[in-house]
């Protein structure tokens, strides 16, 4: 296996490569879940508030820029919140993670379209991750169907969605009103394995990851 993904609840995800592992968004105890460990790994936060900034953590990051990091090369690109007002100051960050030849987009709780000027800055996609538990707070299904259709991915990876151990701030739509919404295959894996840049799926598949402990 080239890399993987994995569902940790909320925002967070945490992909490893042979040398390195990045975490998105580890501070779950916003979400009334535990923490990710972050031990020697890299901190990737969408806003600041997602981050832990952990000792044992080998580095945080958080904002636009360029960034390399072991296996990971990454770029944040500066954008809207879901909650603040339209054409208030970006205090978010949607990434784009290439880890051998495989682009990953990680959105966070933005708003729902992605300027020409962000779509060209995070470029071809291969694997989209996107909260979709609506409720004014993240996407909803049909805004963050919406922005597959701007990025056009291989693969969409749904995260942040009603999840009977986690407490949002306000109630989240379930997987399912989004996977319903968008019409593509769903694949149900615990985990998701990237064996090489040509496995990836041709069609648009939504791949649904069990959140882990």
């Amino acid at each position: 296996t080239m890399f993987e993904i994995e569902y940790k609840g909320a925002n967070g995800i945490v992909i490893t490569s042979k040398h390195t592992t990045l975490v998105v968004d580890p501070k779950l105890s916003l979400a009334g879940l535990k923490d990710v460990v972050v031990k020697n790994a890299v901190e990737l936060g969408t806003e600041e508030r997602f981050l832990l900034r952990a000792e044992q953590s080998q580095l945080a990051l958080e904002g636009p820029g360029e960034y390399e990091v072991g296996d990971f090369s990454i770029r944040g690109v500066a954008a809207q919140r879901h909650i603040d007002a339209p054409g208030s100051e970006p205090l978010a960050t949607i990434y784009r993670v290439e880890v051998q030849g495989v682009h990953i987009a990680v959105i966070g709780n933005v708003a729902p379209k992605l300027s020409d000027e962000q779509l060209e800055q995070l470029g071809v996609i291969d694997i989209l991750i996107v909260p979709v538990g609506g409720g004014g707070y993240t996407l909803d299904a049909t805004s963050a169907t919406g922005m597959v259709r701007q990025v056009e991915p291989k693969v969409v990876i749904p995260v942040h969605y009603a999840d009977e151990a986690a407490h949002y701030e306000v109630p989240q739509d379930t997987a399912e009103t989004f996977t319903k919404e968008l019409g593509a295959p769903v694949e149900s894996v615990a985990k998701y394995k990237i064996k090489s840049a040509q496995s990836l799926p041709e069609a648009l598949t939504v791949v649904q990851l069990a959140r882990s402990a």
